[in-house]
């Protein structure tokens, strides 16, 4: 009997093929577009899926902030409220997703109005640098709240009350050890968001399974759909409906993290727009589903709003499943939590090197050097050096730091306004499209995402109580103006003079 000969290319070699052909057309496009390649391209659908999916943080942002939508319209506004929001976010990924396809670049939203835009550089530096802010505030945010879970846990399981000193101190280990785990590189984080879906997926298995069986006293349907709370003073029921909306925006953010990673990734102008999205549409679900479990768990909305833990959703998991699973519920959420802080400041050094290589950013060679592990690392550690700093905000004040915290969620959706404000009043702006289109649909998308952005970030910056007086006064507006202010100096004395757009890094 005759053996068949064997095939010269080995299923191996096959699929080596396979890749390198993949990573030659990225690298193609991305050559196409004036930048040589630094990185290498190590992530796959699933790691920068991840990205944006750790980045949106679902069960953390739920967490934090559901008590936001509880107080202001109860039960009826937080699950309208979500399922709106979730429709529009989805709209915006969609936006985003067009234009990431045809520009997958890590320069993301800042890139693109540069492209879409060249006449108007001004517009594309302000882009950059309130989105890298907004990205570097967030993280510093996320870090404080994994230390709040922590204190919570303290409290729940030994009585302790931290004091705001130790508090910032957990904040500032954290900020740290994110710091470290940046610096490692990307196969790193790739790892780390790929696990950290898994552990989301998982985690809200969790979370739903123990809430649903333990609580006491289950809710009714009508409870959970049409039941109003009003702890905000103002009379409006439809207004106070419409603060609640924030809970969900701010849960929704950071689906556009995937393009800060795009030239580290194979095939990025596909997996780069498809995790955009996809991580909004798997963010919809998965906190649909976490939050019916804590709306049907719910024991006492009273109880959450008068409770002396640190954050509130730990008063919500101890009425309903006692202080011994109270303590596993934080301990899902915090992991959750601090993968989600690490992909912020992957975000933010990714944006400062694409600001350097652009002129648009000061120290151009120190902020685009990468270490063994092809990391921007001189980013990394500016960001957790700032994210320390404003640490140190709630040490002083707990109004100066959330006034901070707000002004970063504002800025992420102004930074989102930028590019689509662009397609929606110079429609033709994109020429050079990707393989990810929205064809006829796009202008509607475009405009309705305008529409819905604009009225969210007027809605971030009006008061959230009444009367309004110093103590519950709503300070993003001042944050976010002093914010522009700087940004605005900053052009005129420096970057008018340096930047003029995208530099080439590798001629046609």
């Amino acid at each position: 009997m005759v053996k068949p000969e064997r095939s010269e290319s080995t299923e191996g070699e096959v699929i080596a093929k396979e890749e390198a052909h993949d990573v030659a057309i990225s690298d193609q496009r991305l050559l196409d577009l004036g930048y040589r390649p630094e990185f290498r391209r190590e992530m796959s659908l699933f790691g920068v899926l991840g990205i944006s999916f750790c980045a949106i943080g679902i069960l953390t942002g739920m967490s934090s902030a559901f008590q936001t939508g509880l107080f202001s319209g109860g039960p009826l506004g937080l699950f309208w409220g979500w399922n709106i929001c979730s429709f529009f976010m989805f709209l915006i990924a969609l936006s985003l997703a067009e234009i990431c396809s045809a520009y997958p670049t890590m320069g993301g939203l800042y890139f693109w109005v540069c492209k879409m835009k060249p006449d108007m550089p001004m517009l594309g530096f302000f882009t950059g640098w309130l989105y890298a802010v907004a990205m570097v505030f967030t993280g510093s945010s996320g870090n404080l709240s994994v230390a709040l879970y922590i204190a919570s846990m303290a409290e729940v399981g030994q009585g302790r009350t931290l004091t705001r000193l130790e508090i910032a101190a957990i904040a500032w280990t954290v900020n740290i050890l994110n710091g470290i785990i940046n610096t490692i590189g990307t196969k790193a984080i790739g790892r780390m968001s790929t696990f950290s879906v898994w552990w989301t997926l998982g985690g809200t298995v969790v979370l739903v399974i123990t809430l649903l069986v333990k609580a006491p006293v289950k809710n009714s349907a009508l409870f959970v759909f049409t039941d109003f709370q009003n702890y905000t003073g103002w009379e409006s029921k439809g207004f106070v409906v419409l603060l609640g909306f924030l809970q969900a925006v701010y849960t929704l953010e950071g689906c556009e993290t995937a393009a800060q990673v795009a030239e580290e990734a194979v095939r990025a102008e596909i997996l780069a727009p498809l995790a955009v999205v996809g991580s909004i549409a798997g963010s919809w679900l998965i906190g649909l589903v976490f939050m019916l479990a804590l709306l049907f768990s719910v024991q006492s909305i009273a109880s959450v709003q008068a409770t002396t833990y640190a954050i509130p959703i730990a008063q919500l998991f101890h009425d309903a499943v006692g202080p011994q699973l109270t303590q596993l519920c934080l301990i899902v959420v915090t992991l959750a939590q601090m993968m989600a802080t690490v992909t912020n400041y992957t975000a933010s050094s990714r944006l400062f090197y694409a600001l350097a290589r652009d002129n648009a950013f000061p120290l151009k060679k120190q902020f685009m050097a990468l270490n063994r592990f092809q990391a921007p690392y001189v980013g990394v550690w500016i960001s957790v050096l700032i994210g320390c700093l404003i640490s140190c905000a709630y040490i002083a004040s707990a109004f100066a730091f959330n006034a901070i915290l707000s002004s970063a969620a504002v800025s992420v959706m102004m930074s989102y306004l930028q590019p689509i404000i662009i397609r929606v009043f110079w429609p033709d702006s994109l020429q050079d499209f990707g393989p990810f289109r929205l064809g006829k649909w796009s202008w509607p998308v475009n405009v309705a995402s305008f529409l819905f952005t604009i009225f969210i970030c007027i809605l971030f910056i009006l008061p959230t109580a009444s009367p309004v007086d110093v103590f519950n006064m709503n300070y993003a507006i001042v944050a976010v103006g002093g914010l522009l202010v700087i940004v605005t100096i900053n052009w005129f004395w420096w970057g008018r003079h340096s930047f003029k757009g995208p530099v080439r890094t590798f001629a046609l």
